[in-house]
């Protein structure tokens, strides 16, 4: 059922709401990697000189600009790490958009959704962006493990799967009811949140993973939602 989730997903990615919120997307992440591309060429401007003098060897005039040129790679593999918090940080902010597009192409019966305020989402999402960052520097040094994939995936699966649906449930919930969804439902939260994490280590795929997860958790929460509708009903 996770899997015909994302799938709906999938199909309507071409929807120009999803377009939209994508290319928001592509411009924070790539600011985001010229910034830290620029504070490491600005910190080896600080404390590598222009030049020195070694002993038989003489003056060396080539090594801030050799480390200037070696961080283009390095912030190509860390960007691997960066797209988690780029892609919770906008998808908090940018949301409402994906889940009412879900909505009115699949569920156009529903009454309009409870808004989240800016400040609210903002909030939200940098308070969210400050847990992931923190959460996988502490899981650095796994990350020089062999199981860093799954320590990856397993991670950033809980934390983007406790996020996407609390975020969802809030739109047709209280606070209290968002969380009550989320504890109740945390298996199937927990693997879809796996399967939003797998594809942000992949580059170039991973600038869809925002987008496709808003609307995997958008379909997720209804589908949990009609089907414990139908047991009140019958029982």
């Amino acid at each position: 059922m996770i899997l015909n989730d994302f799938l709906k997903a999938l199909r309507q990615i071409g929807d120009p709401a999803f377009l939209g919120v994508l290319a928001l997307g592509i411009g924070l992440t790539v600011v985001l990697l010229v910034a830290f591309y620029l504070g490491f060429v600005g910190l080896v401007g600080w404390f590598v000189p222009d030049s020195f003098s070694l002993p038989w060897i003489g003056e060396i005039a080539w090594v801030d600009d050799a480390l200037s040129w070696a961080g283009i790679p390095l912030i190509l593999v860390l960007s691997i790490f960066l797209m988690v918090p780029v892609a919770s940080a906008f998808t908090g902010l940018f949301l409402d958009r994906i889940a009412a597009a879900v909505e009115a192409r699949h569920y156009p019966h529903l009454p309009p959704a409870r808004e989240v305020g800016i400040v609210e989402g903002l909030a939200d999402g940098l308070k969210f962006l400050g847990v992931i960052l923190l959460a996988n520097i502490l899981a650095l040094v796994l990350y020089f493990t062999p199981a860093a994939p799954f320590i990856f995936w397993g991670l950033n699966g809980y934390l983007l799967g406790r996020e996407y649906a609390q975020l969802v449930a809030l739109r047709r919930n209280t606070a209290a009811g968002a969380r009550a969804f989320r504890k109740e439902n945390s298996g199937q939260i927990l693997v879809a949140g796996v399967l939003m994490a797998v594809p942000l280590t992949i580059p170039v795929v991973n600038l869809l993973v925002p987008v496709l997860g808003a609307a995997t958790f958008t379909h997720l929460y209804h589908r949990i939602s009609a089907a414990a509708e139908l047991r009140a009903r019958s029982g």
